[in-house]
């Protein structure tokens, strides 16, 4: 880092931290590297929804998990959230929160719903023809 506009150089320790960015730490650094969640390719969609398994092992205790992955849990400790909620809410890149949700899917710690894709939803003409059905009960 250079000297800022006074002449005066950086304080050490200080080129972790940007006083307008925040920290300054590399997504790759938060993944290990990793740009694909783990080695089951488990494909994250933005909607899907991530819960928090309460019963999973690991959740609640020091399995050596990051403090992203940890934050990533907290989140989900309140509600079901969707991949892109909890990008938001931990201020992290989504392609991060895939490989991170890819790590505590793998330890058991969060189940993932899919969303149904919109070929396999019931046609709307058989759903009004249910509903048409069972007003005349």
């Amino acid at each position: 880092m250079n000297a800022d506009s006074t002449g005066t150089p950086p304080e050490p320790g200080s080129q972790w931290y940007d006083g307008e960015a925040g920290p300054l730490v590399r997504p790759y650094a938060m993944t290990g590297g990793r740009t694909r969640p783990g080695p089951t390719g488990v494909r994250f969609d933005l909607i899907a929804l991530v819960t928090l398994d309460s019963g999973a092992p690991g959740v609640d205790e020091d399995t050596g998990l990051g403090p992203e992955h940890r934050a990533l849990i907290d989140l989900c400790r309140t509600e079901t959230q969707s991949v892109a909620e909890l990008a938001a809410g931990a201020d992290l890149p989504v392609g991060v929160v895939r490989v991170l949700l890819g790590d505590l899917l793998e330890l058991g710690c969060v189940t993932v719903s899919r969303p149904v894709p919109p070929a396999q939803l019931p046609d709307e003409r058989i759903l009004r023809e249910v509903i048409a059905g069972l007003r005349a009960l």
